[in-house]
């Protein structure tokens, strides 16, 4: 399984209605679409020699079908599952079955500032970070600390 940034790429997957990034909620997700934030990671990853694999499904079983894939080919996943954080243990039991390969859960939004369903996170139990409340930026920061668990020597954690 790989780990190096140099030899395989960053897998970031996004949950449903990421597709609508941008557009949907501006108010709470800002105006950046999820071409942005894949340019903006594109960036990141490059500053560290490496690349990024970003992905987006309305579908949980792609999800997982993605995880299995990254646990092969990829050194890292950064993943934003929406509104499957709070309701998918199949994507947990995959995340699970990536063992050591490290995975940052990202949110757009502050979740516990939000609605009480959406304080709790399945995807946290396996997640080695979390970050929320960040907007967009998120997601960089979270391409660095791929970086720096998966990069070249691989840094210390």
């Amino acid at each position: 399984m790989p780990r190096n940034l140099a030899d395989a790429p960053i897998m970031i997957l996004n949950g449903p209605n990421l597709n609508l990034l941008g557009q949907r909620q501006p108010e709470i997700y800002g105006r950046d679409t999820l071409a942005d934030v894949e340019a903006m990671c594109a960036r990141a990853a490059a500053a560290h020699n490496g690349t990024v694999d970003l992905r987006q499904s309305n579908h949980e079983g792609e999800l997982v079908d993605w995880i299995h894939e990254a646990r092969l080919g990829h050194c890292g996943i950064v993943i934003n599952p929406g509104a499957y954080s709070h309701t998918s243990v199949a994507i947990l039991d995959a995340l699970n079955a990536c063992d050591g390969l490290p995975v940052i859960e990202v949110h757009i939004s502050n979740i516990h500032r939000r609605e009480s369903f959406r304080h709790h996170s399945y995807v946290s139990l396996r997640a080695d970070g979390v970050i929320a409340g960040c907007g967009v930026q998120g997601y960089v920061f979270a391409v660095e600390r791929i970086a720096a668990l998966a990069g070249p020597g691989l840094a210390e954690a």
